[in-house]
């Protein structure tokens, strides 16, 4: 005896139900359920699932860093296979070997530091291998980051903000495109110098990307740094919206944010736990920065063949900023703080860098910058399987009431 088959609309009507099921546990997050809306609304019909793969919504990853730190090379493979992610190394140079004639450089200029030199040809030759094989994206990680285990959804979240800082609105035409940012893509003379904050929880309808996750528009996303300021009020080229997220609980206590450029906007004006997105201004550190294909072409021209007068950080910056000989009109954002950090291993502090010095100190403890829930320091747990992981920054007794009363 024949069993009959079920209806090919119930089977559809069980498949679809299992996807949605699926897709409502895979993003769902301690948010407010608006925000959670929010999601689910812009991931579908979209690139932003992309994020789950494994490079996180980029075409590759590339780790810079010389071949004879073999033990970072060592903490790189294993913190990308704790996380799903693969990553391609490229070579770093000694400085020594680069010769003058293979430095662009301005008449009467000096060379810079075999440590500097060094660093901009291996961020060059990451950048040229974007160009050379054409890919349409990549992220490019210094060999001594750290991250925390929840990268994609932090990313997935930065995704979001970078539309509203970038994607035309979905009342606009394709012939008359218009933003939330009065200011984007370029501050006109009459623009205003400061605009509104725009909460996270509030984002404009924008049109979806269709090239990537994070946008159709971008050259430069510089999302791992030791420093970052808001956009200046004088920034002729600098798009001047600002994106800002309360209560993440991914960003550690202010006890535990630091910066390189002061002042402090983001630690000393708003609530514990805040992150804020937005268009870059003065960044310090390229310990993590992902380039479109036309983003890497620009920077090969205006980094690479241009004078090389400053550490390869300042060059990005100044590259992003329109500034020091570079054209205006670059598209870079990022957010504070930075999702890509130091790690800082046990040993002696010399192990710190291959381009500073760190004295001859031993560290005792391993811990990353501003990093809460570290792959590196949660190795065990993850090579183990379990689901409860080390706040390496928990908040304070008392929580952010305390914390904000310091």
């Amino acid at each position: 005896m024949s069993l009959r088959q079920p209806p090919k609309r119930i089977l559809y009507a069980i498949g679809t139900a299992v996807i949605v099921v699926i897709l409502f546990f895979q993003f769902r997050r301690s948010d407010s359920p608006r925000l959670g809306a929010q999601r689910w609304g812009s991931a579908r019909g979209s690139l932003m699932g992309d994020i789950q793969n494994t490079t996180l919504g980029f075409e590759k990853i590339f780790v810079v860093g010389l071949p004879s730190r073999t033990d970072r090379r060592d903490g790189m493979v294993l913190q990308a296979a704790l996380s799903n992610m693969e990553i391609e190394f490229v070579d770093g140079v000694m400085g020594s070997e680069v010769p003058d004639k293979a430095i662009p450089m301005a008449k009467g200029r000096e060379r810079l530091k075999d440590a500097s030199i060094g660093s901009w040809r291996a961020h060059m030759n990451a950048i040229r291998e974007v160009v050379h094989r054409n890919l349409s994206s990549a992220l490019i990680l210094e060999d001594d980051t750290d991250w925390d285990v929840r990268i994609r959804e932090q990313l997935y979240d930065f995704a979001l903000a970078a539309h509203a800082l970038t994607q035309p609105l979905r009342s606009s035409s394709s012939s008359s495109k218009k933003y939330h940012d009065p200011t984007y893509p370029h501050p006109r003379p009459d623009s205003p110098g400061k605009l509104p904050d725009l909460a996270f929880t509030h984002l404009p309808p924008t049109t979806p990307p269709t090239h990537s996750p994070y946008g159709d528009e971008w050259d430069v996303l510089w999302i791992g740094h030791c420093g970052m300021h808001f956009p200046f009020e004088s920034s002729p080229h600098v798009p001047k919206q600002r994106v800002i997220r309360l209560r993440d609980e991914t960003v550690a206590p202010k006890q535990n944010l630091w910066t390189y450029n002061i002042p402090f906007t983001l630690k000393e004006t708003y609530p514990p736990h805040t992150r804020a997105y937005h268009h870059v201004q003065e960044g310090v550190c390229s310990l993590g920065y992902a380039v479109t294909q036309r983003g890497a072409q620009k920077l090969l021209y205006e980094v690479g063949l241009k004078d090389v007068s400053e550490a390869f950080d300042l060059l990005l910056r100044y590259y992003c900023e329109g500034e020091k000989g570079r054209a205006p009109g670059r598209q870079c954002l990022t957010t504070q703080p930075g999702l890509f950090q130091h790690h800082r291993t046990v040993g002696p502090m010399s192990a710190m860098s291959d381009i500073g010095d760190h004295g001859d100190e031993w560290r005792e403890t391993p811990m990353t910058d501003m990093i809460r829930w570290s792959v590196r320091l949660n190795a065990d747990a993850l090579l183990e399987g379990r689901g409860e992981f080390v706040d390496q920054f928990p908040d304070p007794e008392g929580g952010e009431e305390e914390e904000e009363g310091k």
